[in-house]
């Protein structure tokens, strides 16, 4: 069988992305084939294929997260069966209308789950469940600052924190996002890009600051984050869409016993079962419509470069789904 890929041959520019066919392996006796019909675009793919994530042994598929139909089951599988519903996420290759996937790395979906709601959700997802119960266990009444809020995982943390009963407060970069903000659960906004986020902060929160920062941008906030956080506070850096953070001196948090906690999603979805529960947990919110997930564009596979265009220029408000 011929699948259509999205494959790179070396790291760089948008002009590195190719569209092409392949043959597809013989399926293992551990494997589903799965045929996608959506697939999401994440800031994961933008830094494997400018070079900030190296990538070994080129040429690759791109793509870490999708959705679709079971095709085909090894003999091996017993979970799941031809026709089902799945998703899956941080497997590289998903850019791929067809794709073999090992049975314990794939998630079963309920019917009630829309497959383009879980191709633009799954990784965002899974990402708020651990960022708000593991990285730092977010509690009624604490104050949290999520960055990039009206981005695809900050639509959801800002959603999931006001549920919980958190004092949520947002940074944007516009007047169009800051809106998106609050209508997702944000308490306060800041528009960072002509306000100064640290000092505004510190005047929302009468100088006491805040519990705990969830900051995917990196470079261009993380140290002054720092500046924000309350007695023990949590900074926790998920991602780096401005650039690797600068070093830092560990003693800029001793005085108040600041913490800094890391992020990666890989670390909460290796055991298959504590994958498929923390999706249900995720899942359950949407068709509860304790959560809702804003799809801001959807583009044909075929235009990637556009896609991967505006994500890079941070020119989104909500997710990205190609659809196949």
């Amino acid at each position: 069988m011929r699948t259509k890929v999205i494959k790179i041959y070396e790291q760089g520019s948008l002009e590195v992305l190719k569209i092409e066919e392949e043959e597809l392996k013989k399926l293992d006796s551990n494997e589903i084939l799965i045929e996608h019909s959506f697939a999401g675009l994440n800031f994961i793919d933008i830094n494997q294929r400018r070079g900030t994530y190296p990538l070994k042994n080129l040429p690759k598929v791109l793509g870490m997260e999708a959705s679709g139909t079971v095709r085909e089951i090894g003999s091996n599988v017993s979970k799941f069966n031809i026709g089902d519903k799945v998703t899956h996420c941080m497997n590289l290759g998903s850019f791929s209308q067809f794709m073999n996937l090992d049975k314990d790395r794939v998630i079963k979906l309920k019917n009630e789950v829309d497959l383009k709601i879980a191709a633009a959700s799954t990784l965002q997802g899974l990402t708020s469940q651990y960022l708000i119960n593991h990285s730092y266990k977010l509690k009624k009444n604490d104050t949290v600052l999520v960055h990039a809020a009206a981005g695809g995982v900050g639509q959801i943390l800002c959603q999931w924190a006001k549920k919980i009963g958190a004092n949520v407060i947002g940074t944007v970069s516009s007047l169009e996002k800051e809106n998106i903000a609050r209508q997702n659960g944000c308490h306060f906004t800041i528009n960072y890009s002509k306000d100064d986020f640290e000092k505004k902060v510190l005047e929302i929160t009468k100088n006491n600051g805040v519990d705990v920062i969830y900051d995917s941008v990196g470079k261009d906030t993380f140290l002054k984050g720092i500046g924000c956080l309350a007695p023990k506070g949590r900074i926790v850096s998920f991602g780096v869409s401005s650039g690797p953070i600068d070093p830092i001196n560990i003693n800029m948090l001793r005085s108040f016993s600041g913490s800094i906690s890391t992020g990666g999603l890989n670390t909460y979805i290796k055991d298959a079962n504590e994958m498929q529960m923390n999706a249900e947990t995720f899942f359950d919110m949407i068709i509860k419509k304790d959560l809702e997930i804003n799809i801001d564009k959807t583009f044909h596979i075929d235009k990637i470069k556009e896609a991967q265009s505006i994500l890079e220029k941070r020119q989104t408000t909500g997710s990205i789904v190609l659809k196949f």
